[in-house]
Protein backbone atom coordinates (compact mmCIF):
# COMPACT_ATOMS: atom_id res chain seq x y z
CA UNK A 1 0.00 0.00 0.00
CA UNK A 2 1.46 3.36 -1.05
CA UNK A 3 2.15 5.78 1.78
CA UNK A 4 0.14 8.98 1.71
CA UNK A 5 2.04 12.14 0.90
CA UNK A 6 2.23 14.30 4.04
CA UNK A 7 0.54 17.69 4.05
CA UNK A 8 3.26 19.41 6.10
CA UNK A 9 6.56 19.40 4.19
CA UNK A 10 9.84 21.36 4.56
CA UNK A 11 8.84 23.43 1.54
CA UNK A 12 5.53 24.37 3.16
CA UNK A 13 7.21 25.28 6.47
CA UNK A 14 9.85 27.45 4.79
CA UNK A 15 7.28 29.08 2.52
CA UNK A 16 5.08 29.91 5.50
CA UNK A 17 7.94 31.58 7.39
CA UNK A 18 9.04 33.69 4.42
CA UNK A 19 5.46 34.68 3.60
CA UNK A 20 4.69 35.53 7.22
CA UNK A 21 7.70 37.86 7.54
CA UNK A 22 7.10 39.50 4.16
CA UNK A 23 3.45 40.18 4.95
CA UNK A 24 4.10 41.31 8.51
CA UNK A 25 6.19 44.18 7.17
CA UNK A 26 3.82 44.92 4.32
CA UNK A 27 0.76 45.00 6.60
CA UNK A 28 2.38 47.54 8.94
CA UNK A 29 2.48 50.48 6.51
CA UNK A 30 -0.89 51.86 7.56
CA UNK A 31 0.50 52.43 11.06
CA UNK A 32 3.05 54.87 9.60
CA UNK A 33 0.41 57.05 7.88
CA UNK A 34 -0.10 59.58 10.65
CA UNK A 35 3.47 59.70 12.12
CA UNK A 36 5.08 60.36 8.74
CA UNK A 37 2.42 62.87 7.63
CA UNK A 38 2.73 64.77 10.92
CA UNK A 39 6.54 64.84 10.90
CA UNK A 40 6.75 66.33 7.41
CA UNK A 41 3.38 68.16 7.37
CA UNK A 42 2.25 66.20 4.31
CA UNK A 43 -1.25 65.72 2.98
CA UNK A 44 -2.71 62.29 3.63
CA UNK A 45 -2.65 61.57 -0.11
CA UNK A 46 1.14 61.94 -0.39
CA UNK A 47 2.16 58.95 1.75
CA UNK A 48 -0.95 57.12 0.52
CA UNK A 49 0.37 57.47 -3.02
CA UNK A 50 3.65 55.88 -1.91
CA UNK A 51 1.75 52.86 -0.56
CA UNK A 52 -0.42 52.79 -3.70
CA UNK A 53 2.71 52.74 -5.89
CA UNK A 54 4.08 49.95 -3.72
CA UNK A 55 0.96 47.89 -4.46
CA UNK A 56 1.13 48.62 -8.18
CA UNK A 57 4.83 47.68 -8.30
CA UNK A 58 3.96 44.46 -6.46
CA UNK A 59 1.41 43.66 -9.16
CA UNK A 60 3.81 44.46 -12.01
CA UNK A 61 6.58 42.49 -10.35
CA UNK A 62 4.52 39.38 -9.63
CA UNK A 63 4.50 37.85 -13.14
CA UNK A 64 8.12 38.99 -13.60
CA UNK A 65 9.25 37.14 -10.48
CA UNK A 66 7.09 34.19 -11.45
CA UNK A 67 8.97 34.00 -14.76
CA UNK A 68 12.33 34.44 -12.99
CA UNK A 69 11.47 31.55 -10.68
CA UNK A 70 10.49 29.33 -13.61
CA UNK A 71 13.62 30.20 -15.61
CA UNK A 72 16.33 30.64 -12.93
CA UNK A 73 14.91 28.66 -9.93
CA UNK A 74 12.61 29.68 -7.14
CA UNK A 75 15.38 30.32 -4.63
CA UNK A 76 17.15 32.87 -6.84
CA UNK A 77 13.87 34.73 -7.30
CA UNK A 78 13.30 34.81 -3.52
CA UNK A 79 16.87 36.03 -2.83
CA UNK A 80 16.50 38.78 -5.42
CA UNK A 81 13.14 39.79 -3.96
CA UNK A 82 14.43 39.93 -0.36
CA UNK A 83 17.44 42.07 -1.33
CA UNK A 84 15.24 44.56 -3.20
CA UNK A 85 12.72 44.59 -0.33
CA UNK A 86 15.41 45.37 2.26
CA UNK A 87 17.00 48.04 0.07
CA UNK A 88 13.65 49.78 -0.40
CA UNK A 89 13.02 49.84 3.35
CA UNK A 90 16.47 51.24 4.18
CA UNK A 91 16.23 53.92 1.50
CA UNK A 92 12.70 54.83 2.68
CA UNK A 93 14.04 55.36 6.18
CA UNK A 94 16.22 58.16 4.78
CA UNK A 95 13.56 59.75 2.56
CA UNK A 96 12.34 63.25 3.49
CA UNK A 97 10.13 64.06 0.49
CA UNK A 98 6.92 62.42 -0.79
CA UNK A 99 8.59 61.79 -4.14
CA UNK A 100 11.45 59.88 -2.51
CA UNK A 101 9.04 57.68 -0.55
CA UNK A 102 7.05 57.03 -3.71
CA UNK A 103 10.21 56.07 -5.63
CA UNK A 104 11.57 53.73 -2.95
CA UNK A 105 8.20 52.05 -2.53
CA UNK A 106 8.64 50.76 -6.07
CA UNK A 107 11.54 48.69 -4.70
CA UNK A 108 9.46 47.56 -1.72
CA UNK A 109 6.63 46.50 -4.04
CA UNK A 110 8.98 44.45 -6.21
CA UNK A 111 10.46 42.94 -3.06
CA UNK A 112 7.02 41.82 -1.88
CA UNK A 113 6.48 40.24 -5.30
CA UNK A 114 9.65 38.19 -4.90
CA UNK A 115 8.80 37.00 -1.39
CA UNK A 116 5.02 36.76 -1.62
CA UNK A 117 2.14 34.90 -3.19
CA UNK A 118 3.25 34.32 -6.79
CA UNK A 119 6.61 32.68 -6.09
CA UNK A 120 5.85 31.00 -2.75
CA UNK A 121 2.45 29.57 -3.72
CA UNK A 122 3.86 28.16 -6.97
CA UNK A 123 6.60 26.32 -5.03
CA UNK A 124 4.15 25.08 -2.40
CA UNK A 125 1.68 24.01 -5.09
CA UNK A 126 4.30 21.94 -6.92
CA UNK A 127 5.54 20.33 -3.71
CA UNK A 128 2.05 19.24 -2.64
CA UNK A 129 0.15 16.21 -3.84
CA UNK A 130 -3.11 16.64 -5.73
CA UNK A 131 -5.13 15.71 -2.63
CA UNK A 132 -3.24 18.16 -0.40
CA UNK A 133 -2.71 21.06 -2.80
CA UNK A 134 -5.79 23.12 -1.90
CA UNK A 135 -5.05 22.87 1.83
CA UNK A 136 -1.31 23.50 1.38
CA UNK A 137 -2.05 26.69 -0.56
CA UNK A 138 -4.46 27.73 2.19
CA UNK A 139 -1.88 27.13 4.93
CA UNK A 140 0.74 29.19 3.08
CA UNK A 141 -1.79 31.97 2.55
CA UNK A 142 -2.80 31.81 6.21
CA UNK A 143 0.85 32.35 7.10
CA UNK A 144 0.58 35.71 5.39
CA UNK A 145 -2.37 36.43 7.66
CA UNK A 146 -0.29 35.46 10.67
CA UNK A 147 2.18 38.09 9.52
CA UNK A 148 -0.62 40.63 9.47
CA UNK A 149 -1.51 39.67 13.05
CA UNK A 150 1.96 40.61 14.27
CA UNK A 151 3.00 43.27 11.74
CA UNK A 152 0.95 46.33 12.68
CA UNK A 153 1.13 45.83 16.49
CA UNK A 154 4.88 45.19 16.22
CA UNK A 155 5.38 48.43 14.29
CA UNK A 156 3.25 50.30 16.83
CA UNK A 157 5.25 48.77 19.70
CA UNK A 158 8.64 49.48 18.10
CA UNK A 159 7.69 53.13 17.57
CA UNK A 160 7.32 53.51 21.34
CA UNK A 161 11.05 52.77 21.61
CA UNK A 162 12.53 54.15 18.40
CA UNK A 163 11.79 56.42 15.45
CA UNK A 164 9.78 55.20 12.48
CA UNK A 165 13.01 55.42 10.46
CA UNK A 166 14.70 52.85 12.72
CA UNK A 167 11.63 50.63 12.52
CA UNK A 168 12.07 50.54 8.75
CA UNK A 169 15.75 49.56 9.13
CA UNK A 170 14.83 46.88 11.69
CA UNK A 171 12.25 45.45 9.31
CA UNK A 172 14.88 45.35 6.54
CA UNK A 173 17.09 43.18 8.73
CA UNK A 174 14.22 40.82 9.49
CA UNK A 175 13.45 40.45 5.76
CA UNK A 176 17.06 39.43 5.10
CA UNK A 177 16.98 37.00 8.03
CA UNK A 178 14.09 35.14 6.35
CA UNK A 179 16.56 33.92 3.71
CA UNK A 180 17.85 31.42 6.31
CA UNK A 181 14.84 29.29 5.30
CA UNK A 182 15.96 28.96 1.67
CA UNK A 183 17.75 25.58 1.96
CA UNK A 184 14.31 24.04 2.58
CA UNK A 185 12.75 25.64 -0.52
CA UNK A 186 13.15 22.83 -3.05
CA UNK A 187 10.24 21.57 -5.09
CA UNK A 188 10.04 19.52 -8.31
CA UNK A 189 8.33 20.71 -11.44
CA UNK A 190 5.09 18.72 -11.38
CA UNK A 191 3.50 18.42 -14.81
CA UNK A 192 2.43 15.73 -17.19
CA UNK A 193 4.27 15.08 -20.47
CA UNK A 194 1.89 17.24 -22.51
CA UNK A 195 2.35 20.20 -20.16
CA UNK A 196 6.14 19.88 -20.28
CA UNK A 197 6.07 19.91 -24.09
CA UNK A 198 3.91 23.03 -24.15
CA UNK A 199 5.85 26.28 -24.55
CA UNK A 200 5.43 29.35 -22.37
CA UNK A 201 3.95 31.27 -25.31
CA UNK A 202 1.41 28.54 -26.01
CA UNK A 203 0.25 28.55 -22.38
CA UNK A 204 -0.15 32.34 -22.37
CA UNK A 205 -2.04 32.29 -25.65
CA UNK A 206 -4.36 29.58 -24.35
CA UNK A 207 -5.06 31.56 -21.19
CA UNK A 208 -5.59 34.91 -22.93
CA UNK A 209 -8.04 33.36 -25.39
CA UNK A 210 -10.06 31.75 -22.61
CA UNK A 211 -12.94 33.97 -21.36
CA UNK A 212 -12.67 32.32 -17.93
CA UNK A 213 -9.13 33.69 -17.49
CA UNK A 214 -10.45 37.18 -18.21
CA UNK A 215 -13.23 36.73 -15.66
CA UNK A 216 -10.76 35.52 -13.01
CA UNK A 217 -8.57 38.54 -13.81
CA UNK A 218 -11.46 41.00 -13.49
CA UNK A 219 -12.86 39.37 -10.37
CA UNK A 220 -9.60 39.68 -8.42
CA UNK A 221 -9.67 43.50 -8.79
CA UNK A 222 -12.05 44.16 -5.90
CA UNK A 223 -10.08 41.89 -3.58
CA UNK A 224 -7.07 44.15 -4.01
CA UNK A 225 -9.12 47.33 -3.71
CA UNK A 226 -10.75 46.35 -0.43
CA UNK A 227 -7.71 44.78 1.23
CA UNK A 228 -5.25 47.54 0.35
CA UNK A 229 -7.60 50.37 1.31
CA UNK A 230 -8.31 48.83 4.70
CA UNK A 231 -4.65 47.92 5.38
CA UNK A 232 -3.41 51.41 4.48
CA UNK A 233 -6.21 53.60 5.86
CA UNK A 234 -8.11 51.69 8.53
CA UNK A 235 -5.76 52.59 11.43
CA UNK A 236 -6.08 56.30 10.58
CA UNK A 237 -9.84 55.90 9.95
CA UNK A 238 -10.33 54.32 13.38
CA UNK A 239 -8.10 56.88 15.11
CA UNK A 240 -10.10 59.80 13.74
CA UNK A 241 -13.69 58.55 13.71
CA UNK A 242 -14.05 55.94 16.42
CA UNK A 243 -15.73 56.90 19.67
CA UNK A 244 -13.71 56.88 22.92
CA UNK A 245 -12.66 53.61 24.51
CA UNK A 246 -14.59 53.19 27.74
CA UNK A 247 -12.48 52.95 30.91
CA UNK A 248 -12.95 49.60 32.61
CA UNK A 249 -14.16 47.91 29.42
CA UNK A 250 -12.69 44.78 27.83
CA UNK A 251 -10.44 46.73 25.44
CA UNK A 252 -9.20 49.01 28.19
CA UNK A 253 -8.45 46.04 30.44
CA UNK A 254 -6.15 44.44 27.83
CA UNK A 255 -4.17 47.63 27.30
CA UNK A 256 -6.03 49.15 24.33
CA UNK A 257 -6.61 52.62 25.76
CA UNK A 258 -6.37 54.82 22.64
CA UNK A 259 -8.01 54.77 19.23
CA UNK A 260 -4.52 54.70 17.68
CA UNK A 261 -3.81 51.41 19.43
CA UNK A 262 -7.27 50.15 18.42
CA UNK A 263 -6.43 50.78 14.76
CA UNK A 264 -3.34 48.58 14.98
CA UNK A 265 -5.27 45.92 16.93
CA UNK A 266 -8.03 45.98 14.29
CA UNK A 267 -5.52 45.09 11.55
CA UNK A 268 -4.18 42.29 13.75
CA UNK A 269 -7.70 40.96 14.40
CA UNK A 270 -8.40 40.91 10.66
CA UNK A 271 -5.29 38.80 10.19
CA UNK A 272 -6.19 36.52 13.10
CA UNK A 273 -9.71 35.86 11.84
CA UNK A 274 -8.34 35.33 8.36
CA UNK A 275 -6.17 32.43 9.46
CA UNK A 276 -9.35 30.48 10.22
CA UNK A 277 -11.15 31.82 7.14
CA UNK A 278 -8.33 30.93 4.77
CA UNK A 279 -7.91 27.42 6.16
CA UNK A 280 -11.66 26.90 5.85
CA UNK A 281 -11.48 28.09 2.22
CA UNK A 282 -8.69 25.59 1.54
CA UNK A 283 -10.75 22.79 3.03
CA UNK A 284 -13.85 23.82 1.06
CA UNK A 285 -11.89 24.31 -2.18
CA UNK A 286 -11.08 20.61 -2.25
CA UNK A 287 -14.75 19.67 -1.93
CA UNK A 288 -16.83 22.36 -3.64
CA UNK A 289 -16.80 24.55 -6.73
CA UNK A 290 -14.12 27.22 -6.34
CA UNK A 291 -15.98 29.77 -8.45
CA UNK A 292 -19.11 29.56 -6.30
CA UNK A 293 -17.05 29.80 -3.13
CA UNK A 294 -15.37 32.93 -4.51
CA UNK A 295 -18.72 34.47 -5.45
CA UNK A 296 -19.95 33.79 -1.93
CA UNK A 297 -16.87 35.36 -0.32
CA UNK A 298 -17.20 38.55 -2.37
CA UNK A 299 -20.91 38.74 -1.54
CA UNK A 300 -20.09 38.41 2.15
CA UNK A 301 -17.48 41.16 1.97
CA UNK A 302 -19.94 43.46 0.23
CA UNK A 303 -22.56 42.99 2.93
CA UNK A 304 -20.08 43.39 5.82
CA UNK A 305 -18.58 46.60 4.41
CA UNK A 306 -22.02 48.11 3.68
CA UNK A 307 -23.34 47.39 7.17
CA UNK A 308 -20.19 48.78 8.82
CA UNK A 309 -20.31 52.15 7.08
CA UNK A 310 -24.08 52.51 7.53
CA UNK A 311 -23.93 52.40 11.34
CA UNK A 312 -22.05 54.61 13.84
CA UNK A 313 -18.34 53.81 14.17
CA UNK A 314 -17.68 52.59 17.71
CA UNK A 315 -14.98 50.37 19.28
CA UNK A 316 -17.47 47.51 19.25
CA UNK A 317 -18.36 47.95 15.57
CA UNK A 318 -14.64 48.14 14.70
CA UNK A 319 -13.99 44.82 16.44
CA UNK A 320 -17.02 43.14 14.84
CA UNK A 321 -16.08 44.44 11.40
CA UNK A 322 -12.45 43.32 11.80
CA UNK A 323 -13.44 39.78 12.75
CA UNK A 324 -16.12 39.51 10.02
CA UNK A 325 -14.01 40.98 7.22
CA UNK A 326 -10.99 39.04 8.45
CA UNK A 327 -12.79 35.73 8.00
CA UNK A 328 -13.19 36.64 4.31
CA UNK A 329 -9.88 38.48 3.88
CA UNK A 330 -7.41 36.23 2.02
CA UNK A 331 -9.79 33.32 1.62
CA UNK A 332 -9.89 34.28 -2.06
CA UNK A 333 -6.18 33.56 -2.60
CA UNK A 334 -6.00 29.74 -2.27
CA UNK A 335 -9.23 29.48 -4.26
CA UNK A 336 -8.06 31.80 -7.04
CA UNK A 337 -4.57 30.29 -7.27
CA UNK A 338 -6.08 26.81 -7.08
CA UNK A 339 -8.52 27.68 -9.87
CA UNK A 340 -5.64 28.83 -12.09
CA UNK A 341 -3.67 25.65 -11.37
CA UNK A 342 -6.73 23.46 -11.99
CA UNK A 343 -7.66 25.01 -15.35
CA UNK A 344 -4.20 25.74 -16.83
CA UNK A 345 -1.86 23.29 -15.08
CA UNK A 346 1.12 23.66 -12.75
CA UNK A 347 3.96 24.16 -15.24
CA UNK A 348 3.56 27.95 -15.50
CA UNK A 349 1.29 28.50 -12.52
CA UNK A 350 3.57 31.19 -11.03
CA UNK A 351 3.47 33.39 -14.11
CA UNK A 352 -0.24 32.88 -14.86
CA UNK A 353 -1.23 33.58 -11.28
CA UNK A 354 1.10 36.57 -11.35
CA UNK A 355 -0.81 37.99 -14.32
CA UNK A 356 -4.13 37.49 -12.52
CA UNK A 357 -2.61 39.03 -9.40
CA UNK A 358 -1.76 42.16 -11.39
CA UNK A 359 -5.50 42.89 -11.47
CA UNK A 360 -5.54 42.50 -7.69
CA UNK A 361 -2.77 45.08 -7.42
CA UNK A 362 -4.45 47.50 -9.82
CA UNK A 363 -7.34 47.40 -7.37
CA UNK A 364 -4.86 47.87 -4.51
CA UNK A 365 -3.36 50.94 -6.15
CA UNK A 366 -6.77 52.48 -6.70
CA UNK A 367 -8.00 51.67 -3.18
CA UNK A 368 -4.97 53.18 -1.44
CA UNK A 369 -4.63 56.21 -3.72
CA UNK A 370 -8.36 57.02 -3.76
CA UNK A 371 -8.43 56.67 0.01
CA UNK A 372 -5.88 59.45 0.42
CA UNK A 373 -7.13 61.58 -2.46
CA UNK A 374 -10.80 61.59 -1.51
CA UNK A 375 -9.91 62.09 2.14
CA UNK A 376 -8.05 65.28 1.24
CA UNK A 377 -11.02 66.48 -0.86
CA UNK A 378 -13.93 65.55 1.42
CA UNK A 379 -12.28 65.13 4.82
CA UNK A 380 -13.51 61.53 5.26
CA UNK A 381 -13.42 58.05 3.68
CA UNK A 382 -17.15 57.52 3.04
CA UNK A 383 -17.00 57.64 -0.78
CA UNK A 384 -14.10 55.18 -0.87
CA UNK A 385 -16.00 52.69 1.29
CA UNK A 386 -19.03 52.75 -1.02
CA UNK A 387 -16.86 52.27 -4.10
CA UNK A 388 -15.47 49.19 -2.35
CA UNK A 389 -19.00 47.90 -1.78
CA UNK A 390 -19.79 48.33 -5.49
CA UNK A 391 -16.67 46.58 -6.80
CA UNK A 392 -17.22 43.74 -4.31
CA UNK A 393 -20.67 43.13 -5.77
CA UNK A 394 -19.16 43.23 -9.28
CA UNK A 395 -16.63 40.52 -8.38
CA UNK A 396 -19.33 38.30 -6.92
CA UNK A 397 -21.20 38.43 -10.24
CA UNK A 398 -18.28 37.95 -12.67
CA UNK A 399 -17.16 34.69 -11.05
CA UNK A 400 -20.43 32.94 -11.83
CA UNK A 401 -19.87 32.37 -15.62
CA UNK A 402 -16.34 30.90 -15.16
CA UNK A 403 -16.01 27.41 -16.69
CA UNK A 404 -14.26 25.39 -14.02
CA UNK A 405 -12.72 22.65 -16.17
CA UNK A 406 -9.23 21.51 -17.12
CA UNK A 407 -8.14 23.16 -20.35
CA UNK A 408 -6.23 20.64 -22.51
CA UNK A 409 -2.68 21.51 -23.52
CA UNK A 410 -1.88 21.88 -27.19
CA UNK A 411 0.17 18.70 -27.14
CA UNK A 412 -2.59 16.70 -25.43
CA UNK A 413 -5.27 18.06 -27.76
CA UNK A 414 -3.26 16.99 -30.81
CA UNK A 415 -2.72 13.46 -29.47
Amino acid sequence: MQAKTPLITPVLIAGCVIMMISFAVRASFGVFQIPIAEEFFWLRSEFSLAIAIQNLAWGIGQPIFGAIAEKLTDRKAIIFGALIYAAGLVLSSMAVTPEAHQLYNILIGFGIAGTGFGVILAVVGRAASDENRSMALAIATAAGSAGQVIGAPTAEWLMTMMSWQMVFVTFAGIILASLLMLPMMRAPVVADKAELEETFGEVLTKAFKDPSFTLIFLGFFSCGYQLAFITAHFPAFVTELCGPIAPGGILHSVGVTTTSALGAVAIALIGLANIAGTLLAGWAGKRYSKKYLLAGIYTGRTIVAALFIMFPITPTSVILFSLSMGALWLATVPLTSGLVAHIYGLRYMGTLYGIVFFSHQLGSFLGVWLGGRLYDIYGDYTAVWWIGVAVGAFSAIVHLPIKERVLPSAARAAA
